[in-house]
């Protein structure tokens, strides 16, 4: 359950949000029925991650980062562009590009949230 502020700051859609729900489960866990209950839980979950047989999938920008040193091109280039709406409910609007190769704009309610969904649209338009 979110408050009306975080809901408002797109919580609900973060996944910054998930993982320290689940860090505070796991550790929560921990402290009341001790390391072997987490360490089962964990794998309960993650297991085909923990073995290697499905992948973690990659951040956005950690992947477009590594396609551009893949192919041989400069680094990403995440440029802000616009920051509207009231301090409580900021939007921002971030481009993405790699010279010579594409760019791609998208918006969020952080900074982060949008240059990685900006990099996700250029990894898309690259593929």
């Amino acid at each position: 359950m979110l408050g009306k502020q975080a809901r408002d700051d797109g919580a609900l859609d973060s996944d910054n949000v998930l993982g320290d729900v689940m860090e505070a489960i796991i550790g929560a866990l921990y402290l009341d029925k001790g390391m072997e209950a987490a360490r089962t839980l964990i794998h309960r979950l993650w297991s085909a991650r923990i073995d290697g047989s499905v992948a973690a999938p990659k951040h956005p920008k950690s992947a477009l980062q590594e396609w551009a040193a893949a192919n041989r091109r400069k680094g990403p280039i995440y440029t802000l562009i616009e920051r509207t709406g009231p301090h409580h409910a900021l939007r921002f609007r971030v481009g993405v590009s790699i010279p010579n190769v594409g760019e791609a704009e998208a918006e969020g309610g952080s900074k982060q949230e949008a240059e990685t969904e900006a990099a996700a649209l250029l990894l898309e338009r690259l593929s």
